[in-house]
């Protein structure tokens, strides 16, 4: 059975993450502007011009969204811009996604303002560009055709702006209250690096936050912010405000979102990318994860089924029991589990169903591995598989394959052992 791998869009937020800045970070990606233009046109709304341009942010090359306001808008509800994006002929998963992030912020509005949240009144995320910015993330998410968002941990700035609401801490009561569960840290900025639409992104698209999971880069993306865009051969300069470069100066950081696109890498299924490397020594594999829990009360039956079924899911690297006393000196079972970052929820969610544990341990591991191959021999009365490694170019471990020989154990009517005894024989002559 093929598996399909799955594409992944890491974002990087260590300038923090705005609306513009995830759409110019796509467009850097690979999404089409002509593209971006005509979907958006499908909203239906007037009074708006959108274009993009390559700046220098320090010495980054970077695109920069920009949504000119040609007139005056009138203030929109959650239930007027639901309207709009229903109505459009926009795909459904675009639609989705944009009505998953509008309702993010919908909801933290209503739970500072104390109001309906169909009543709830958008200004700043209400205005053209906020909508355009929404919408087209959702439009540059599915045309990258990205299954999967993971986000770094945020940071939150501090100080004061000014919006519709009047003086307003850093970072503001809506983006704060959409924030809620997801990991942030300090960040040594004294103004806005995060804002309610940018949070609003990142909570209602991301998969996980942490690190970047394990993946075959594929392309990689910068959409810049407004602050500190230096000027650099064949780009603009668009520092605007008061402050504008004492955010890069002071941080040596350029004022970007990155957005790495890669393709999800299956530990599982011995990938050349984590298994092999230009100078044949052992590959080292960051970010595992190994899953474990005692359980007292189930039967060898039940849990000999669910680490069988667990063996075959997706992501699963390894699984085994350990015999373990736990109180009251009675036998247990001691599950482990490492598999991929990926899939790890998936797995917990599974362990859950499948045994009576109530919890679940969690550690990150690491792990070296030898470089992995997967050949085909003939045997006189059939072909098997074998699994090689190397170390250093040369041979080192080899093995038929179980699953294999068991099958053409089945196929021949030959014993098994006869089958492994003539591979084993096999293998020694290579």
């Amino acid at each position: 059975m093929e598996i399909k791998m799955s594409n992944i869009l890491y974002l990087e937020c260590f300038s923090g993450i705005s609306g513009d800045m995830m759409v110019g970070a796509l467009i850097d990606a690979g999404l089409d502007m002509s593209h971006l233009s005509k979907e958006i046109e499908k909203l239906g709304l007037t009074g708006y011009k959108i274009g993009s341009r390559k700046v220098m942010a320090e010495a980054v090359s970077a695109t920069k969204f920009d949504v000119e306001v040609t007139s005056k808008q009138k203030p929109r509800s959650y239930r007027d811009i639901k309207k709009i994006i229903t109505g459009s002929s926009l795909s459904d998963k675009a639609k989705k996604m944009s009505l998953d992030i509008f309702k993010c912020v919908a909801s933290a509005e209503a739970r500072i303002h104390d109001c309906n949240i169909e009543e709830v009144h958008f200004h700043e995320v209400g205005a053209i560009d906020s909508i355009v910015d929404i919408v087209g993330t959702a439009i540059g998410i599915q045309y990258l055709k990205i299954d999967k968002v993971y986000c770094s941990k945020l940071p939150l700035g501090s100080g004061s702006i000014n919006t519709s609401h009047g003086k307003l801490p850093i970072p503001a009561p809506a983006t704060l209250e959409i924030l809620k569960g997801v990991p942030v840290y300090q960040g040594d900025f004294d103004f806005e690096v995060i804002t309610p639409t940018g949070a609003a992104i990142a909570k209602a698209l991301a998969d996980g936050f942490g690190k970047i999971p394990d993946i075959e880069i594929i392309n990689t993306g910068y959409g810049a912010g407004s602050r500190n865009i230096l000027m650099g051969d064949g780009a603009e300069n668009i520092n605007t405000g008061e402050n504008a470069g004492s955010y890069s100066h002071r941080q040596g950081l350029p004022n970007v979102l990155r957005a790495v696109l890669g393709r999800e890498v299956d530990i599982a299924s011995n990938s050349k990318s984590l298994y092999s490397n230009t100078s044949g020594k052992p590959a080292y594999i960051g970010d595992t994860i190994m899953l474990s829990t005692n359980i007292d009360d189930s039967t060898p039956e039940i849990m000999g089924y669910v680490m069988e079924e667990l063996n075959t899911k997706k992501g699963v690297l390894d699984g085994w029991f350990e015999h373990i006393y736990m109180k009251k000196n009675r036998p247990a079972f001691k599950l482990c589990i490492i598999c991929t970052l990926q899939e790890e929820n998936n797995i917990a969610e599974m362990i859950f169903k499948e045994t009576s544990t109530l919890g679940i341990r969690r550690e990150t591991v690491n792990r070296y591995c030898l470089e992995r191959q997967k050949q085909t021999v003939k045997l006189p009365y059939g072909e098997i598989e074998i699994k090689v490694a190397k170390l250093n170019g040369e041979i080192v471990n080899s093995s038929p394959e179980y699953e294999s020989c068991k099958k053409l154990a089945k196929k021949t009517g030959r014993p098994l052992k006869d089958i492994y005894r003539d591979a084993v024989l096999f293998l020694s002559k290579i």
